[in-house]
């Protein structure tokens, strides 16, 4: 029995339609597990380091001891080295530090070639990268605690399936991402060597700087003594969290109208004197120089830095 031309044909091209969708599927597999590695620890596991260089290495780069500490844990700035989670260690920005100085005061005595502007941005220079690291430092504990209640959801359901705590903290560790991946990551491996439970998820909360997760690590520390269902506490406290998170958000909208109204009482000034220099450069011309001007000008500008103050101090609400 002979067959057709044509049907063969069809059988080719059913063939190689069924063909390309099994390449389609394994390479959307492929990258789905690619996808798996969502954090700076699994990347560094990926690479086929162990799990105790991989818990040395990232102790060293975010500035902590052998045993995980935060090095010189009474100074601020390295706290805020560590909170940053920026590969500074533990001296680097010692170091940044007197680098920025020498180039901000270069380059303000090259464009303005005055003592003064060269002076003035000496402690400039100093400041900005201690700027750059509490700004790390402030987005990065926003992101952990918006991760945080996810998180404990992940473990509450795992320790209801049945698993052990470590199993738990390391699931976490490989399905969220940076920053609580990471840190959680570390607590596990923590665990994984010795350390107990309560320990490593304090270790965590210095690292993170928040007060929830200091909630999360007393929550811990009070199972570990009365022997409450772990499950059930971390639900409560996710549930806390979220809520917390809630009032924030209206608080935060609440003081939209305060903020807005400080933003523009900072910016309307100079935009004003910006423009009628640029329209009438010659209006000030006759008193610019004038004593009485420049004191007058200070003053404003004291009084503005004393309301922006007041201002915050009205719309800043802790929760």
């Amino acid at each position: 029995m002979s067959l057709s031309p044509v049907l063969i044909i069809y059988v080719l091209i059913f063939a190689a339609a069924f063909t390309t969708m099994q390449l389609i599927v394994g390479a959307g597999r492929h990258g789905a597990r690619k996808v798996k590695i969502v954090n700076a620890r699994m990347q560094l596991l990926a690479k086929n380091e162990s799990q105790t260089d991989v818990l040395n290495i990232l102790r060293k780069s975010r500035g902590l001891d052998n045993e995980g500490k935060i090095a010189k844990s009474k100074n601020w700035l390295n706290a805020q080295v560590v909170h940053s989670g920026l590969p500074l260690g533990e001296k680097r920005i010692y170091m940044i530090m007197p680098v920025t100085a020498i180039v901000c005061a270069a380059l303000a005595f090259f464009f303005t070639r005055n003592v003064l502007a060269f002076g003035a941005a000496v402690p400039l220079g100093l400041v900005l990268p201690v700027f750059v690291v509490v700004t790390a430092a402030r987005k990065r504990r926003e992101k952990a605690i918006r991760q945080l209640p996810d998180s404990l959801d992940v473990i509450v359901r795992s320790l209801r399936a049945g698993h052990p705590v470590p199993v738990a903290i390391n699931l976490v560790a490989r399905e969220m991402p940076d920053p609580i991946g990471s840190e959680f990551g570390m607590a596990s491996d923590e665990i994984t060597y010795g350390t107990e439970l309560g320990k490593a998820i304090q270790r965590l909360a210095g690292r993170v700087g928040h007060p929830d997760f200091d909630m999360l690590a007393a929550t811990v520390r009070l199972q570990e003594k009365t022997g409450a269902n772990l499950a059930e506490l971390l639900g409560t406290n996710a549930k806390m969290v979220r809520d917390r998170q809630k009032m924030r958000l209206k608080i935060k909208a609440a003081s939209a109208e305060g903020r807005m109204s400080a933003m523009i009482l900072n910016v309307v000034p100079f935009l004003l004197f910006a423009a009628v220099n640029l329209l009438s450069p010659a209006f000030y011309g006759d008193v610019k120089d004038v004593a009485f001007i420049k004191y007058g000008l200070i003053a404003a500008l004291v009084w503005m830095m004393i309301g922006n103050l007041v201002i915050r101090k009205m719309i800043n609400f802790k929760i």
